[in-house]
């Protein structure tokens, strides 16, 4: 079996741990202590922040350290706009070209989320809508634009796992996945785009929603 490379390998588990929430936009990553977590020399810590950085998820600053990447609001607009259009044009091709198979993983996932939103379970949603989105980027059949996607999802899910923190937001994001299904199920291209835009895009009260948490987060780190 092949070994994955351990710079490789501390890449994953950061990155795993930034979109978890583990570390949250503005944390700074000490790499002596990550060096203790992952027993291993700075020069596979020192590649995986590179990675890091190269991917966005990270900011390296000369002479004051490595932190997790927080945007403007601008920034932040910005990104999730071009998400939105990304997300629609895999939800247009998706509803052309998904397998029956491929539906059938679709459904059973989308049938899980529906279980963990009654249950309350905002943790396991937040996975299990990772899960969700990712089926609709294979099922495009496009290679490149599945790895873009998928890119700019997890460049943006610490943001995105801030939303769930807004009151009923897991319940009408379950809402916006059956609309998106049903359109996928039907194979109508364009229902699909524009249920995919309008779940992904975040405007309005939707936006100051999100910088609300976000600096509810901010103020929670600085407190400890």
């Amino acid at each position: 079996m092949r070994t994955i490379p351990n710079a490789l390998r501390i890449r994953n588990a950061l990155e795993n741990a930034i979109v978890e929430g583990i570390y949250a936009p503005g944390a700074r990553l000490d790499p002596e202590a990550l060096e203790r977590e992952f027993d291993c020399s700075r020069t596979p810590i020192r590649e995986a922040l590179y990675q890091l950085e190269a991917s966005g998820l990270v900011r390296v600053m000369p002479k004051r350290g490595t932190f997790v990447t927080t945007w403007t609001a601008e920034q932040l607009t910005e990104r999730f706009e071009v998400m939105a259009e990304a997300e629609a044009t895999c939800g247009r091709l998706a509803a052309r070209r998904i397998t029956e198979a491929e539906m059938a993983e679709f459904e059973a996932i989308h049938q899980r989320c529906h279980e963990l939103a009654e249950a309350g379970d905002t943790e396991g949603y937040y996975r299990h809508n990772s899960l969700f989105h990712h089926c609709i980027y294979r099922a495009t059949h496009n290679a490149f634009l599945e790895q873009e996607a998928a890119r700019l999802h997890a460049m943006l899910q610490p943001y995105r796992r801030m939303q769930l923190r807004v009151r009923n937001r897991m319940s009408r994001s379950f809402n916006e996945h059956d609309q998106i299904v049903a359109a996928i199920r039907a194979g109508d291209p364009e229902a699909a785009a524009t249920a995919l835009r309008d779940h992904v895009i975040v405007q309005g009260d939707r936006f100051h929603d999100l910088l609300s948490a976000l600096r509810q987060t901010v103020e929670e780190r600085a407190a400890r």
